[in-house]
């Protein structure tokens, strides 16, 4: 019998949270998620990855923030964490925000959206802003209820449309990872080391 493997998500958001366990069930390793701490976005999991680093020694962290406008993945991790990291602790940055990863699977999220396949975007780890060009992508479906969730409302000064982590929950179960991991270096990576992993049992 193989046995499971515990380990704790920490992530910025809903969206980021369902990104991680469909990345997990994709691994059909026997992983076990006990605990998934979302409590404050970005600036909550740099407070707290000291911690989670160390409570790494007793059960595997899987920690999942985005670039942003940080030079680059290592770079952003030695400023977070500036003592050893622990093996049990994956700490994994999406390149620049998780919604790249979603736009990787061009096919996907061109039907998800009811628009052209030509429209979305390829050399996803170069955008800018990979939500602003998700939302952008949802401006031209021809699904009202996704505009509407998704999309910003006319003269709203918020960046996203009241319902957007729940509109795209159900295309992250649909989301093909073998597609997207073809455009994305640091998906790619990232499910690479969920399938390598093995956890350092008993660690002092």
């Amino acid at each position: 019998m193989i046995s499971q493997i515990l380990i704790n998500l920490a992530v910025e958001d809903e969206l980021s949270e369902a990104v991680l366990r469909r990345i997990l069930v994709h691994t059909d390793r026997p992983f076990y998620v006990c605990t998934c701490y979302r409590k404050g976005g970005h600036d909550y999991l740099k407070r707290s990855i000291s911690g989670f680093n160390m409570a790494a020694r007793f059960i595997p962290y899987l920690v999942l923030t985005d670039l942003d406008q940080a030079q680059c993945p290592p770079v952003l991790i030695r400023e977070w964490l500036n003592h050893p990291k622990h093996p049990n602790l994956l700490f994994r940055v999406a390149v620049r925000e998780v919604e790249a990863w979603l736009l990787a699977d061009g096919p996907g999220v061109a039907r998800f959206l009811g628009i052209a396949p030509s429209l979305a975007p390829h050399s996803v780890e170069t955008l800018a802003d990979p939500k602003q060009a998700l939302i952008n992508l949802a401006r031209r479906s021809r699904r009202k209820a996704l505009r509407e969730a998704i999309v910003p409302p006319p003269g709203s000064t918020r960046k996203q449309g009241p319902d957007y982590n729940g509109a795209l929950l159900p295309f992250v179960q649909q989301w093909s990872i073998a597609e997207a991991i073809r455009n994305s270096p640091s998906l790619r990576r990232t499910v690479n080391i969920a399938l390598s992993f093995q956890p350092l049992r008993h660690s002092q």
